[in-house]
C-alpha cells in the first residue's frame, strides 16, 4: 500500500496555498492551489535548461550565471555541477518560503546547493534584476512556473514580451546565452525571440512521458 502524502509546510499566496508535501524519505512535491509545480521524481527538463546553457560556457574561467526560479534547486545544482570553480551563480527566488525549504527539509535533494560557495541568493523579482543589469551575465536561465504560453503574450509581460526580451538581451554579456524552461511549446515566443536578434533552438528533453520544452536563445549566432 502506497504511503500517504504528508504536508510538511504551506504558505498562503494569491494563487492558493503553496505547499511542500512528502511521501517517504525522498519523494517530495511543491504545489500551489493544489496544482503540482515540482516533483523530486521528475525533473529532467529542469536539468536540461541548465545543462544547455552551461554547454555554451565551456572554456570560460569565471562565468557569471543568473537563474530565475529556485524550485527544488535542481536547476541550480545542475548549473553548479557543470560550471568551473571560478563561476558565480546567482539564483533569484521571489518566495522566501521556497528558500527556507531548499535550505531545510529538501536541501539533501541537491547536496545543499544554496550553500555552495559559488551560489549567490537574491530574494526578489528576477525580472527587475535583469532590467537593472547591463552586459552582466554570461547566461540567463529562466525556470519559472509555466514559462511562455498563450496567456503570457500580452505586451507588458515581465518575462516574455518584446520589451522584456530587449532587456534580457541587454543584460547578457558578449557571447552570452539565454535558456528558458516551458511547460509547453509556444511558437509565438520563438518568433518574438527571432525578431529581437536571437537564434533559437527548441529542445524537448527525455524520451517518453510528459516532455517539456527548453528554448536556447543565442544572440551571437543570429544572422
Amino acid at each position: 500500500m502506497a504511503q500517504p502524502w504528508v504536508v510538511v509546510d504551506k504558505w498562503p499566496t494569491p494563487e492558493g496555498d503553496l505547499e511542500l508535501r512528502q511521501r517517504g524519505p525522498k519523494d517530495y512535491l511543491i504545489l500551489v492551489g493544489g496544482r503540482v509545480l515540482m516533483s523530486s521524481t521528475a525533473f529532467r527538463s529542469e536539468l536540461a535548461v541548465a545543462d544547455l546553457a552551461c554547454q555554451a560556457l565551456v572554456g570560460r574561467v569565471n562565468p557569471r550565471v543568473l537563474i530565475g526560479g529556485l524550485g527544488m534547486g535542481y536547476t541550480l545544482r545542475a548549473a553548479l555541477d557543470a560550471l568551473p570553480a571560478g563561476a558565480q551563480v546567482t539564483v533569484a527566488e521571489l518566495n522566501p518560503r521556497v528558500v527556507q525549504w531548499c535550505e531545510g527539509p529538501i536541501a539533501h535533494l541537491t547536496d545543499d546547493a544554496l550553500h555552495d560557495p559559488r551560489t549567490r541568493l537574491h530574494v526578489g523579482d528576477v525580472a527587475q534584476l535583469i532590467g537593472q543589469t547591463k552586459g552582466a551575465w554570461d547566461a540567463i536561465i529562466l525556470d519559472l512556473y509555466e514559462g511562455p504560453h498563450e496567456a503570457s503574450q500580452r505586451p507588458d509581460d515581465p518575462f516574455w514580451s518584446k520589451p522584456a526580451l530587449i532587456r534580457t538581451r541587454a543584460a547578457l554579456a558578449p557571447g552570452g546565452i539565454f535558456t528558458v524552461w516551458a511547460e509547453d511549446f509556444d511558437p509565438p515566443f520563438v518568433k518574438r525571440l527571432q525578431a529581437h536578434g536571437f537564434a533559437v533552438e527548441v529542445h524537448h528533453p527525455g524520451k517518453g512521458g510528459r516532455r517539456h520544452t527548453v528554448y536556447v536563445a543565442n544572440p551571437s549566432a543570429a544572422k
